[in-house]
């Protein structure tokens, strides 16, 4: 019978018999895993589940499984929204490095449903207090996620839509896995903050060209190289910048998501 916390013959690390997808979690040393993991709740988040509001005391902490992303939008007086990060495997939701009292300042909202760790805020600034590699590794989290902030900042201004949409494209699949993305037109509208037929347009474009397949609800990456290359450097840099600040993840073994199948 395997102890909490023990890895398979392939490195990939066990908790409660269930393997870890988060790789913040997964990238853990022992000591530090140890100050977290009685703490660790399974949890299963559902599409456009809100985990906090702007103004909200931040009092959980959200590991995302594979699968599994959410997005830190900001709501805007005339009720549009505009996202900020995208969440995944890759990080954590709320509660990372402020400490004590944490008022939100954007909305986080489930965009792919899945399962995810939870944990209170208030453990992991215990733990922090108790761990300088954990303090430091959460720290070099914020890093990683403030960059993508910033650089979306840049790639909002001067960027076409078709480079915008398809960082996005990329940027999901590396967080939930798989080449089948369950997601909308109209989703996407929203989260690129254009209008649809924008967006459709752009679809339609990558469809000829054979890099995407697309139909109702429903994305299919067919050729990521020329994906990639047709997007924006931003992609790239974000993950280039996260592979320098993270290099805890190179160490250990980090199971793969299975292909998706429906996410609705």
């Amino acid at each position: 019978m395997r102890r909490k916390g023990d890895r398979t013959t392939d490195g990939m690390l066990l908790l409660r018999g269930q393997v870890v997808t988060n790789r913040l979690i997964a990238s853990l040393m022992p000591q530090d895993l140890s100050l977290l993991e009685p703490h660790l709740e399974p949890v299963v988040l559902t599409r456009g589940e809100v985990l906090f509001e702007p103004g909200d005391d931040v009092v959980a902490t959200y590991f995302p499984a594979a699968g599994t992303m959410a997005s830190l939008v900001l709501p805007l007086a005339d009720g549009r929204c505009v996202e900020a990060a995208t969440i995944g495997r890759e990080g954590a939701i709320g509660g990372i490095v402020s400490a004590g009292n944490k008022p939100a300042f954007a909305r986080a909202v489930v965009q792919m449903p899945g399962t995810a760790l939870r944990i209170e805020a208030a453990r992991i600034d215990e733990a922090k207090d108790r761990s300088k590699t954990l303090r430091d590794l959460f720290a070099r989290y914020a890093d990683a996620l403030l960059a993508q902030v910033l650089q979306s900042v840049a790639c909002n201004a001067l960027h076409s839509i078709e480079q915008r949409y398809c960082r996005w494209l990329l940027m999901t699949q590396d967080r939930v896995g798989g080449s089948d993305l369950m997601l909308t037109q109209e989703f996407l509208s929203e989260m690129l903050g254009v209008q649809r037929t924008t967006v459709t347009a752009s679809a339609r474009i990558l469809q000829e060209k054979g890099i995407i397949q697309y139909r109702r609800g429903r994305i299919t990456i067919t050729d990521r190289p020329r994906l990639e290359r047709t997007a924006c450097e931003c992609h790239d840099m974000v993950r280039r910048h996260y592979e320098r600040v993270m290099p805890a993840f190179k160490a250990k073994a980090v199971a793969e998501p299975e292909p998706q199948d429906d996410l609705g």
